[in-house]
């Protein structure tokens, strides 16, 4: 049977791997990076959001350079053992970096303060308990809620527990939560340790890690540096 040579549709998020010329490339530019500044941070992410993650490259473009992947590429391109190390002390840092040459103090103040609130997504753990009436939207049924009908519009008559602080979040409670307007996550960078080019010492940051079950990595085509 001949082929149709009818037009066919082509999904427009379909992206093609990343060959591995572009990989060494991208590791060269790590290796770069490493030659050029001060420091290397390493760190990590709660809350993942990749516009957030983006905000924060915009602020610093003109003092650092972030490098952010769930791959190995970052750790080929520092190495993963003293032997392999691309610079002394770098085999201890992988994953997410930032390069900069701003002190390290300034660096420390600056990310302990900025945070930004964000919907929840499923898997993530209700920071607290929400009681609310919802009265307005008609994909309640769909959501798993008992509704009685108000002039055609499908209402709750009372207060729904949407949520318990501790427990982890549903699909459908988190899409609830969203059409209320309730942030219940904060992006935030969490810095772990710092490595210091003239010593090549790795000195690690006191305090709490994030305790965030949504603290992923960009993916490969979005891990390194814009």
């Amino acid at each position: 049977m001949p082929k149709s040579k009818r037009s066919k549709l082509v999904s427009l998020t379909k992206v093609d791997k990343k060959t591995r010329e572009h990989k060494t490339a991208m590791m060269e530019n790590v290796k770069e990076n490493a030659d050029k500044w001060k420091y290397c941070w390493l760190f990590e992410v709660g809350a993942m959001r990749n516009t957030h993650l983006k905000t924060v490259r915009n602020l610093w473009k003109d003092s650092a350079r972030i490098f952010f992947s769930r791959s190995a590429l970052l750790a080929k391109a520092l190495g993963t053992t003293p032997e392999e190390e691309h610079r002394m002390g770098m085999h201890k840092l992988a994953k997410a970096i930032l390069f900069t040459d701003t002190e390290p103090q300034e660096v420390i103040e600056w990310f302990a303060d900025f945070s930004q609130p964000d919907y929840a997504r499923a898997g993530n753990v209700a920071s607290r308990t929400n009681h609310s009436l919802i009265n307005e939207d008609p994909q309640l049924r769909k959501l798993g809620l008992t509704t009685t009908m108000n002039r055609g519009v499908p209402t709750l008559q009372s207060a729904h527990k949407l949520c318990e602080k501790g427990k982890v979040l549903t699909a459908e409670q988190a899409q609830l939560l969203k059409l209320i307007g309730e942030r219940m996550v904060t992006f935030k960078v969490g810095l772990i340790a710092r490595w210091d080019a003239a010593t090549g010492d790795v000195t690690q940051i006191e305090g709490p890690r994030l305790q965030d079950g949504d603290s992923g990595a960009a993916k490969d085509d979005e891990a390194m540096s814009e």
